[in-house]
């Protein structure tokens, strides 16, 4: 059964973060997917908060990926693949130095990089119904 958190205010995000991070304490690759404007930027400025970001959190969709740091959590790193073409775009940043260093890495539409995710990646599915917010994981 999967679990699943209804966010009707985005006050509710933050909860979602910490229950998501505390959820899956040993995983550091988290897979995010949804629709454009669903808001999976926004879930991850909400876990970010929560871990202690200071820096401004923003969908790296020309740069692929921003790197945060947090005091407790060290380097975060944050993808967004929608505008790659082809994995060896993927390839070419070290997409392995990321996923593979024991750093936190959330992953907007990693549909497009599927065969490159470690084994132990989780799964975060955002849906959309009448203005709430499902996170499913």
């Amino acid at each position: 059964m999967n679990n699943v958190i209804e966010c009707k205010t985005i006050l509710d995000l933050d909860f979602a973060a910490e229950k998501v991070l505390n959820t899956f304490k040993n995983n550091r690759v988290f897979a995010l997917y949804g629709p454009m404007g669903v808001g999976k930027t926004t879930f991850i400025k909400a876990i970010c908060k929560y871990m202690g970001v200071k820096e401004i959190v923003n969908s790296p969709t020309f740069a692929l990926v921003n790197e945060y740091s947090s005091g407790l959590y060290g380097k975060i790193y944050h993808f967004d693949f929608y505008r790659i073409n082809k994995l060896s775009e993927v390839y070419d940043m070290g997409y392995e130095d990321y996923f593979y260093n024991n750093n936190y890495c959330f992953i907007e539409w990693p549909e497009k990089i599927t065969s490159l995710l470690p084994k132990d990646f989780v799964n975060l599915t955002i849906k959309e119904y009448d203005s709430v917010r499902s996170i499913i994981f």
